[in-house]
C-alpha cells in the first residue's frame, strides 16, 4: 500500500507552509505500509521554541485552507516537540535537539520518502544569522549593531 493521493497532496502544502516559516530538514516519510493510523509522517525542524510554534500555526492554517482539520495536536504547551495528526498525516515540528536525540528517520528507515517539491533553499543566507545580508554597522561595542 501506498500513501493516498489526498496524504501526499496534504504533506506538501504542510511541507511548503514549514518552508515559508524557514523550517530545517523538512522531510515526509510514508509510513502506510507500516502503520494502518496514517498515510504520511511529515518531519521538519526549527533552532527554537518560539520558531517551533510559527511553523506548527502555519501548518495548520494552510491545512485548514484545503479543508483538514487537526483531530489532535499535542506537545504545544512545551514547543519542544508538537505533533499535529491530521488523520492522513501526522506532522512532527520539532526542535532541532529533539530531531536529532529522537531520531525518527532512523526509527523508519524502512519507510520511503515521499518527494515535496521544495523551492531549493540554496539562495537562502545563513539561517542562524537573520542580518547575514544586512551591512555591518558599529554601535562601538564589538559585535553589536545598530
Amino acid at each position: 500500500m501506498t500513501a493516498t493521493p489526498r496524504a501526499i497532496e496534504l504533506a506538501k502544502a504542510a511541507a511548503l507552509a514549514a518552508d515559508d516559516k524557514r523550517a530545517r530538514d523538512i522531510t515526509a516519510l510514508d509510513v502506510s505500509d507500516q502503520l494502518a493510523l496514517t498515510d504520511i509522517f511529515v518531519l521538519a525542524s526549527a533552532p527554537n521554541d518560539r520558531q517551533v510554534r510559527a511553523i506548527v500555526d502555519e501548518v495548520e492554517d494552510r491545512l485548514r485552507d484545503l479543508g483538514a482539520k487537526p483531530v489532535r495536536r499535542e506537545g504545544e504547551k512545551d514547543g519542544r516537540w508538537v505533533l499535529i495528526d491530521f488523520v492522513d498525516i501526522v506532522v512532527h515540528v520539532q526542535h532541532s535537539d529533539e530531531r536529532e536525540f529522537y531520531g525518527l528517520e532512523r526509527l523508519w528507515k524502512d519507510c520511503p520518502t515521499v518527494d515535496l517539491d521544495l523551492p531549493d533553499p540554496a539562495g537562502r543566507q545563513d539561517e542562524d544569522d537573520p542580518y547575514a545580508d544586512a551591512p555591518a554597522r558599529t554601535t562601538g561595542w564589538p559585535g553589536l549593531r545598530d
